[in-house]
């Protein structure tokens, strides 16, 4: 094949991505996100929210991060984060995944595009840092304004969000205040399980 017919086979690819349906609704809770959705979501977050990283960060490629990091769901499907059992198996199913979708393309570009996507799941850079909070950010808020949807549906607790916001704390720590609040009313509203842990 051509570098463009690679490209483009590659392109062919992403298109699934638009049928891989993830837990969370969206916030009129009208139905769920898919994975394409969820990452232009958090491209668009990434330029609206720049200010709060953590540290100064290269917003191009925070931009480039995002949009590939899900990719391998289109093989891998989307694995809840309080799903203990897929959890398990996640990263095997999404390295196989990666293996395949990324070496459609031109040697470097899949090489290129299957560095962010290991970057983005290492969080040691200030961008990856700054995209997993985003990461995190965004599914609270569909949780929150859909009436807490997938949290009630798996009887979410409160320590398992707070565990699973830690990343905001990291990567947006100015952003953290406001993430407690969502987390406080979620578990008033009876969305999320209160625990005795703190804060």
């Amino acid at each position: 094949m051509t570098r463009l017919e690679q490209q483009l086979a590659f392109s062919r690819e992403l298109d699934k991505l638009k049928a891989v349906l993830r837990r969370s609704q969206l916030m009129d809770g009208s139905r769920l996100e898919n994975s394409a959705e969820h990452s232009w979501h958090l491209a668009s977050l990434a330029i609206l929210m720049a200010e709060y990283a953590a540290e100064p960060v290269d917003l191009t490629h925070v931009l480039k991060m995002l949009l590939v990091h899900d990719v391998v769901e289109i093989d891998a499907g989307d694995t809840f984060a309080y799903d203990k059992v897929n959890v398990a198996s996640q990263q095997a199913r999404e390295e196989k995944a990666a293996d395949r979708l990324f070496g459609l393309l031109p040697e470097e570009q899949g090489r290129d595009l299957r560095a962010l996507w290991e970057e983005f799941d290492q969080r040691t850079t200030p961008e990856s840092k700054y995209a997993n909070a985003l990461d995190r950010l965004q599914p609270l808020m569909q949780n929150f304004y859909s009436g807490g949807h997938s949290w009630k549906k798996h009887g979410v607790t409160r320590e398992q969000v707070m565990e699973r916001m830690e990343a905001v704390r990291i990567g947006m720590p100015q952003v953290w205040p406001t993430i407690l609040k969502f987390i406080d009313d979620a578990c008033t509203a009876g969305m999320v399980k209160a625990t005795s842990s703190s804060h």
